[in-house]
């Protein structure tokens, strides 16, 4: 098993970092922080650049808007050093769940547990 997983680490990306980026941060990044993800946020020695090693899928909608801007040169601090000003009305961070369970479904989906028809719809029937 320790080869396979050795082999899957080095040609594939979506299940956290592969061989080279692990190399690559291992030798050049200087950790910056995480996010309440546990997603782990690195830079270079020079702050020209910045990456995130994910933790689970490398899905970008995991990322919050904080740490974004961080990493794509909008400011400057990481917001482990300076955080965002929030709003009042501002919900906190929710990644895409689109193609999940947890996915919008509305009324009258084919993907609820309990379709119902609506009222306002006719299906189309030849006749």
């Amino acid at each position: 098993m320790g080869i396979l997983n050795s082999f899957l680490r080095a040609v594939t990306w979506w299940n956290g970092q592969t061989l080279n980026t692990q190399l690559f941060t291992w030798r050049k990044g200087v950790k910056v922080g995480e996010d309440e993800a546990g997603n782990a946020f690195y830079q270079t020695r020079d702050g020209k650049r910045r990456w995130v090693i994910y933790n689970g899928e490398a899905e970008a909608s995991r990322v919050s808007p904080d740490w974004h801007g961080w990493l794509h040169h909008t400011w400057d601090a990481p917001p482990t050093d300076e955080p965002l000003p929030r709003k009042a009305w501002e919900k906190p961070h929710q990644e895409n769940l689109t193609g999940t369970a947890q996915a919008y479904v509305p009324v009258g989906s084919l993907r609820r547990a309990d379709p119902k028809p609506r009222a306002d719809y006719e299906a189309w029937s030849p006749e």
